[in-house]
């Protein structure tokens, strides 16, 4: 199976379980942007949860390396800023756009066209931004483990407890 088929086919699975998570809805999503429902908030949690101890075990069972990005500060948080304005706007963020287009929602075209048009913007400018942007606070390849200087397996149940007593606060306030 080639990169592309299994791409398309994870896409498919994702595209459904943001269906089935009920986060394609407007009103989840507004929610989310107002902090008075965290469904969405709990959907992303619970998907890091899981990327994360299924990178993890790739890396350590050795069937997968581990290929970490440098941290640039100034560029995540532009990036960041931009991202939070076009979700707060089209009121959905890149994977809930296309899915609420699966779903017949045709307004979504908005949210991706906009999408497409922001990629193709920072596919210009990325030159001259090697220079300037992602040079302000650049931090190199870090990880978490890699600060503490532990192991990752030490880190992750720590993540995941501190998350589920998110969770659990999220649920108590019936957010």
């Amino acid at each position: 199976m080639n990169d592309i088929t299994l791409g398309l086919i994870t896409g498919i699975i994702f595209g459904i379980l943001l269906q089935q998570g009920r986060v394609l809805r407007f009103e989840k999503q507004v929610g989310a942007m107002l902090l008075q429902d965290m469904t969405i908030l709990k959907f992303m949690l619970s998907a890091i949860i899981v990327g994360t101890v299924g990178i993890n075990l790739l890396v350590t069972m050795g069937l997968a390396p581990l290929k970490i990005k440098a941290t640039h500060l100034g560029a995540n948080l532009i990036g960041g800023a931009l991202f939070g304005a076009g979700w707060a706007v089209m009121g959905y963020c890149p994977g809930t756009s296309v899915g609420a287009l699966g779903e017949g929602r045709w307004h979504a075209v908005w949210a991706i066209l906009g999408m497409l048009v922001g990629a193709a913007i920072y596919a210009e400018v990325y030159p001259l931004m090697k220079s300037s942007i992602l040079t302000w606070g650049s931090y190199g390849k870090i990880t978490l483990p890699g600060i503490l200087g532990v192991s990752p397996w030490i880190v992750i149940p720590v993540f995941i407890i501190a998350l589920l007593f998110l969770f659990a606060w999220f649920e108590k306030l019936d957010i």
